[in-house]
């Protein structure tokens, strides 16, 4: 038996691994989001996720945004997400903060935003008791996330953190949900070592047989188009698929969470595709061959019916995310890879081809159905509007829009649009999206002009966010398209419920103004403007967050649209 003296014991314990953390469940959740870079966090505080914000509070070295609801708050990481291609994190506490932010969360789903959403939950021992705010956050979520975890033991944060992130990150991009018990917060822990942070896995390689075969197509094709969706943003892909399209003579068009992939003067672009596309992309494609479709899913919005969309055509289709391909239109060629990937192994395996040709039918086209941008130098229309705030905001601007025809009139008409500095609600289409994209827009990108485009409908469904833009005086304008309806609601039932309108227009004359000087915001009313776009142009000028209300005429429909379940040809005209 050997003995060791005091000094020995000593000496050992000075030269033993010294452990990196120790402290709580809440603390190493702080630590683990520093390590990953998060700078911001937007949410609210309540009962069952107070231990992390007292650790927020005594690390002080994240910004936390106060949100005036749980779905600006999930609002809100997503500007920061869109506007950075980065997972942004929102807090929300259990029970109703939990079910406030699944709205948001489901957006993010639908749109491939990487978001990690932390949330309370009650102790462990309550959980399935019906316990004060009790909900089950794991199985809701599941739906609606990539992923999600409960976490049931001190221990697993360490993992559960950086696997989050890089789920979040990884492949095509979505929501992830980290249910934290209470308990779990306050315990404590000793780590030895530090995870590495997560991050985004290698996208797959892409068989060199896939890429051959759609050159092939690419090449034999008379009368090729290309179809560019909102993974082309995600992949940081616009040059890529301009190089396409200039190398293979591919006139191309745009999905709504695609518009600014191509800017819109570049010659071959034709517009945006479907129910409020433009006709000249929407015939085009009725007489293509071949679809090269990049970053899409066919959403029925983009494609109408489907089985009348590009009726004659052989298709290509790339994507990240494998249950997409063959999941509405069965392609020749099926690619499931990062597309950024894909499309520059495309350009050096595909020849240059030249199609006169169809390129002089594409011109015909142009010339038999243009663009239509009623009142364009009038900023007391829509068109009009739309053009006065780009010219004021430059092009440097990002831009949100809520949902309704507010938005299709700004992805009509709005000139200067580009990838991540156009964030709007596609797949999901929530109304409240833009007040709070625009705050998260706004700390992402400090130096930017950040302009919201909404309505009067969409605005009131987040309008005590404007609390949050006046705290954080962010420059950020918001404009109130303001008809007295819902708009998008009220046309359909004018064009296809004969004429009924019924709960669509509100009674009640709102005065926006009003709100946002309650909330200490600038406000102006166009209505009483002699000059309406120098007062636009001076509004978005003002440094600080402002408030534009502009009367619209009540009657003004959003056009051409293709009729619900209609084929995109079948489009009503302007």
């Amino acid at each position: 038996m050997s003995f060791r003296s005091p000094a020995t014991e000593a000496a050992a314990a000075a030269t033993a691994p010294q452990p990196v953390f120790h402290g709580s469940g809440a603390e190493l959740v702080v630590r683990l989001l520093e390590r990953q870079g998060v700078a911001t966090v937007a949410g609210i505080p309540g009962g069952a996720i107070l231990p992390i914000y007292d650790a927020l509070a005594r690390r002080g070295s994240i910004r936390h945004v106060l949100s005036r609801h749980e779905q600006g708050a999930g609002f809100i990481a997503q500007g920061m997400a869109r506007v950075t291609g980065q997972p942004a994190v929102c807090l929300a506490s259990s029970g109703p903060g939990v079910t406030n932010l699944l709205t948001a969360i489901a957006d993010a789903r639908l749109d491939s935003i990487p978001l990690v959403a932390i949330t309370g939950q009650v102790p462990r021992a309550l959980i399935g008791s019906d316990a004060f705010q009790e909900v089950d956050a794991y199985g809701l979520t599941m739906p609606i996330t990539k992923h999600n975890f409960l976490v049931t033991a001190v221990a697993e944060l360490a993992t559960v953190l950086p696997r989050a992130f890089a789920i979040a990150a990884s492949g095509r991009p979505g929501p992830v949900l980290i249910d934290i018990p209470k308990d779990v917060q306050n315990e404590t822990l000793t780590l030895a070592a530090w995870p590495e942070p997560g991050r985004a896995a290698a996208p797959p390689p892409v068989e060199a047989s896939l890429i051959n075969a759609a050159a092939r197509l690419l090449e034999e094709a008379a009368r090729p188009m290309l179809y560019l969706g909102g993974g082309i943003v995600h992949a940081d892909a616009s040059r890529l698929a301009a190089a396409i399209a200039e190398r293979c003579d591919l006139p191309a068009v745009t999905s709504l969470m695609a518009l600014g992939t191509l800017p819109a003067a570049h010659p071959l672009w034709l517009g945006m595709l479907g129910m409020h596309g433009t006709r000249c992309a929407n015939l085009a494609l009725e007489e293509c061959d071949l679809l090269l479709a990049a970053g899409c899913r066919f959403d029925d919005r983009a494609t109408g019916k489907v089985a009348a969309f590009c009726p004659g055509a052989k298709v290509i289709h790339i994507d990240i995310d494998a249950a997409e391909l063959g999941k509405i239109r069965q392609p020749e060629v099926a690619i499931g890879g990062d597309v950024a990937m894909v499309l520059r192994q495309l350009l050096a395996a595909v020849r240059p081809v030249a199609r006169p040709a169809w390129r002089a039918r594409i011109a015909a086209l142009r010339a038999l159905h243009p663009a239509h941008f009623p009142g364009a130098d009038d900023p007391h229309t829509p068109h009009g509007l739309i053009k006065a705030i780009a010219a004021a905001a430059g092009p440097e601007a990002i831009v949100t829009t809520d949902v309704g025809q507010h938005q299709m009139w700004a992805a009509q008409a709005y000139p200067t649009l580009a990838p991540r500095r156009w964030l709007t609600s596609g797949g999901f289409g929530t109304m409240g999206f833009g007040l709070p994209a625009a705050i998260g827009a706004a700390f992402a990108a400090p130096d930017r002009t950040i302009v919201c485009i909404s309505g009067d409908g969409s605005i009131l469904m987040n309008i005590q966010e404007l609390a949050t833009a006046a705290e954080e005086r962010l420059n950020l304008k918001v404009i109130v398209l303001d008809n007295g309806a819902l708009g998008l609601v009220r046309q359909q039932q004018t064009l296809f419920y004969g004429g009924r309108i019924y709960a669509s227009r509100g009674n009640a004359a709102i005065d926006f103004g009003a709100i946002a000087r309650g909330f200490g915001i600038a406000a102006i009313d166009l209505a009483d403007s002699v000059d309406p776009g120098a007062a636009l142009a001076t509004a978005i000028a003002t440094p600080g967050p402002f408030l534009i209300r502009v009367p619209i005429d009540g009657a003004t429909d959003v056009l051409p649209m293709v009729p619900p379940g209609a084929a995109n040809r079948d489009m009503i005209g302007e």
